[in-house]
This record gives C-alpha cells, sequence and structure tokens, in this order.
C-alpha cells in the first residue's frame, strides 16, 4: 500500500511511519518541520518539505500516487489558537482544504483525519461516546471539527473515502516538551532539570492518557475499515494529572512536589472516551497499560 503521511516527522505521525515501513508499505512524509523533528522522519519513507497550506502540494501528491493519506499535520496548541485564531484556522482548515483538493485531483482513495477530543468541549457525560453532542470551547476544537465536515462534503463531491479518528491525550516517546506540549513530556522535562513542574487547578481534573503507539495501530487499522465514521481513540479510563505526577515522580526517582496555579482558559475539567465503537467497527484496542507506556515513555528521555 501505498500512504502518505502528513507532519510524519512529528511526535505522533513519526510512529505511524515507523508502523507503516515495518508493515512494507510505501510511505511519503509531508512536513514542514515547524514543530517535526529531522530526527524523526524513517529513512525508509520519502520525505517532502512542504507546509500544507503549499499550492506546491497538489504537484507533491500527484508525484507520489499515494492511495490513501493519514492527515495529522495540524496547528495543536489549545491556548496558541485562543490568542491567534487566525492562524489556527489557516493551517487546519485551509491546509486541510488544500489537501483535500490535491487529494481530488490525483484520485486518492481514502483520508484518514486526525481529530481531537477537543470537538466535543466540555463533557455532558462520561465516557463520552461519538454520540455526545460537539461543542467546542476553542478555536483549535472547532476547526478540526470543520475539516470533518469538509470530509463529508469531499466524499460526497469527489468520492474520496474517510474515517475520523478523535483522539484521547495522547503520550509517549518524541513527544515535544517546550510550549503547548503534551502533559507527560513537560513533567519529564522538568522533574530530569530539577525545575518544579506548574499543574494548573487543583490536579484532580482527568484525562484519557493513550501510548501513541496505539494510537498508531489504530490509524493503520482505519487505513482499512470504519469507512465514512468517526472513532473515539483512547483508552476508556480517565486518571487524574495528580495521579499521573505521582506516577512519574515513581519512575523517575523525583521527591519535587508540583507547583500550583489557576486553571487555563479553555482548559476542561473532566475527559473521558468510549472507545466502544473502534473495538468493534476497527477491530482495534489499546494494548499498553499507562504504566508500561510512561515507563517507555522515561526510558527514551533519559
Amino acid at each position: 500500500m501505498n500512504v502518505l503521511v502528513t507532519g510524519g516527522a512529528g511526535f505522533i505521525g513519526s510512529h505511524i511511519v515507523d508502523l507503516l515501513v515495518e508493515k512494507g508499505c510505501t510511505v511519503s512524509i509531508v512536513d514542514n518541520l515547524s514543530t517535526g523533528r529531522p530526527e524523526n522522519i524513517n529513512p525508509g519513507a520519502n520525505f517532502c518539505n512542504i507546509d500544507v497550506r503549499d499550492p506546491g502540494l497538489k504537484e507533491i501528491v500527484a508525484r507520489e500516487k499515494p492511495s490513501a493519506v493519514i492527515h495529522l499535520a495540524a496547528q495543536v496548541d489549545v491556548q496558541r489558537s485562543l490568542q491567534d485564531p487566525h492562524t489556527d484556522a489557516e493551517i487546519n482548515i485551509i491546509g486541510a482544504v488544500n489537501l483535500l483538493d490535491a487529494c481530488s485531483a490525483s484520485g486518492v482513495g481514502k483520508v484518514v483525519y486526525a481529530s481531537t477530543a477537543a470537538v466535543y468541549g466540555s463533557p455532558a457525560y462520561l465516557p463520552v461516546d461519538e454520540r455526545h453532542p460537539v461543542a467546542p470551547q476553542s478555536p483549535y476544537g472547532l476547526s478540526k471539527h470543520t475539516v470533518e465536515h469538509y470530509l463529508r462534503l469531499y466524499r460526497d463531491m469527489h468520492g474520496i473515502n474517510f474515517t475520523v479518528l478523535r483522539f484521547a491525550n495522547v503520550y509517549g516517546p518524541r513527544q515535544d516538551a517546550t510550549g503547548e506540549g503534551g502533559v507527560v513530556a513537560i513533567f519529564i522535562d522538568k522533574l530530569a532539570k530539577g525545575v518544579k513542574p506548574v499543574i494548573f487547578g487543583d490536579g484532580e481534573q482527568t484525562r484519557d492518557f493513550i501510548y501513541v503507539k496505539d494510537v498508531a495501530a489504530a490509524s493503520l487499522a482505519a487505513l482499512q475499515q470504519g469507512d465514512g465514521g468517526t472513532f473515539n481513540v483512547s483508552t476508556g479510563k480517565g486518571l487524574s494529572v495528580n495521579y499521573l505526577y505521582q506516577a512519574l515522580k515513581a519512575l523517575t526517582g523525583s521527591i519535587m512536589e508540583p507547583l500550583y496555579q489557576p486553571p487555563r482558559p479553555g482548559d476542561i475539567t473532566h475527559s473521558t472516551l468510549s472507545n466502544a465503537r473502534a473495538c468493534v467497527s476497527l477491530d482495534w484496542r489499546p494494548r499498553y497499560i499507562l504504566m508500561e507506556g510512561l515507563r517507555e515513555t522515561v526510558d527514551f528521555c533519559r
């Protein structure tokens, strides 16, 4: 199978590329390296340094001739989206439309789209399933959900199949600890440097932490299954930030206590996603328990 991965030099994308190469697929990467890293690029993939908003993307897709595209390239910083919603929309919406136009022109059969739990907003019930009302509380969540509608429109207009994957809180090796990096990477980085990590709120807010290798496996499963569907990719279990921090303290041998600060705008108190639909329709389920994934992540950072 010939697959193009946008954002394939990034945290999640590079793991997906690694698994595709391992499975014997022909793989192309599209990434402008704004947040992706050259060292993440699998040598078995063809790398194209280009922004998804670039008009030249159509030529890249035509040259690479993928049968499917996994689209991860995005602006993923919630706080940045609140400060600069214009750029967030330009990357996440205009970039996706540019990609879909390129896919249509080249006859790409399917797009697997990386969406987010942020589309749901503050949960009305837990665990959140795919029937839950969509009510994003940030421009990031809104821009990601908007593309889900474009996918359905392009399927109806141009025959491009799709599967939407709404990721919970993904963690694992290669996650960036700078800026709005994932909380696991930030905690590990701060503990390694002897700097008190900041926990916003009282730390009792819960998140559904899914290991990046499980996310990669779900993305590959969606290449062949789940046509036209939307699926949560999650563990189905909520863990508090305080619990996560104590687990990382134990793994790193640290005795440092965190610094608590007021909650940030747009932060949701509790978020747990049901993965029942993905387990059935994608024939997928998470394999990694939290401590196993955290241990691999800590070992990588060391």
